[in-house]
C-alpha cells in the first residue's frame, strides 16, 4: 500500500468563524487526523469549573498526563459558562504551555494532520514541523453570533451570544501570549460570504497545489 504524502494543515480563526466545520470537511476529504485545540482549552475550563482546584497548573498537568484526545473530543464542552471561563483561561501562559506540549506530542507522531485553533500557524506549527498550508477564518459578527446561537439551541439570548463572541475575539487578539493573528501566507476564508461547499473548494485548490509541488 502506497504511503500517503505528508500533509500538515493549520486552521486559525475567530470564534464561530466556521473553522471547525471547515477543518472537519477537509480532514475527511484528505484523510487527516483532526485536532481541535479549542476543545482542549474548553476541557481545561470544564475540569476547573467542576473541581475548583486550589492550584490549576499542577491540577491540569496531572489531567493531561493521562489525557486521551478522542475521549476529550466526545465531551459536551460548548456551554456559555465554559465559553466565558475559557476566554480568560486561554490568556495564561502556563496553561498554554501544557496544551502545547500535549498537542505537539500528537503532531510529531502524525505526518497527515489538520489542527485548528487560534495560534496554530503563528505558534504551534510555525516550525518543526511547519504547516504545509495555513488558513485563516473570518466571519461577520452578526452571522457568527447567529450560528453560535443555533448551536446553543437558542437557550441564551442572541444579544448575549453576540456580546460574548465580541469579547472573546477581542481577548484572543489582544492577549500577550500567542495572540490570534493571520500569518502572511495564510489563505483567508470568509465563511460569511461562502457556503460549506465553496469553503471546501477554496481550501482544496490550495491543498492540491501544495501536494503537486
Amino acid at each position: 500500500m502506497t504511503k500517503l504524502k505528508k500533509l500538515v494543515i493549520a486552521c486559525d480563526g475567530e470564534s464561530a468563524s466556521g473553522k471547525s466545520t471547515a477543518a472537519k470537511l477537509v480532514s475527511k476529504k484528505y484523510k487527516l487526523l483532526l485536532i481541535n485545540s479549542g476543545i482542549l482549552y474548553r476541557y481545561c475550563s470544564k475540569q476547573i469549573l467542576e473541581n475548583n482546584p486550589r492550584s490549576i497548573i499542577p491540577f491540569l498537568k496531572k489531567k493531561f498526563r493521562s489525557a486521551n484526545y478522542q475521549l476529550i473530543a466526545k465531551q459536551k464542552l460548548h456551554s456559555e459558562e465554559i465559553s466565558k471561563h475559557v476566554a480568560i483561561l486561554a490568556k495564561k501562559k502556563k496553561v498554554r504551555e501544557i496544551i502545547n506540549r500535549f498537542q505537539m506530542k500528537i503532531i510529531r507522531s502524525n505526518h497527515r494532520i489538520c489542527i485548528e485553533g487560534r495560534d496554530i500557524a503563528s505558534k504551534i506549527l510555525a516550525k518543526k514541523p511547519k504547516y504545509d498550508v495555513a488558513f485563516y477564518f473570518k466571519c461577520n459578527l452578526d452571522v457568527a453570533a447567529y450560528r453560535r446561537w443555533l448551536d446553543l439551541r437558542k437557550k441564551i439570548p442572541l444579544k448575549e451570544v453576540k456580546r460574548s463572541l465580541r469579547i472573546r475575539t477581542s481577548l484572543d487578539k489582544k492577549r500577550k501570549n500567542s495572540p490570534l493573528i493571520k500569518v502572511k501566507d495564510a489563505i483567508l476564508i470568509r465563511s460569511d460570504k461562502l457556503n460549506k461547499k465553496e469553503v471546501l473548494n477554496k481550501m482544496s485548490k490550495a491543498i492540491n497545489k501544495t501536494l503537486k509541488n
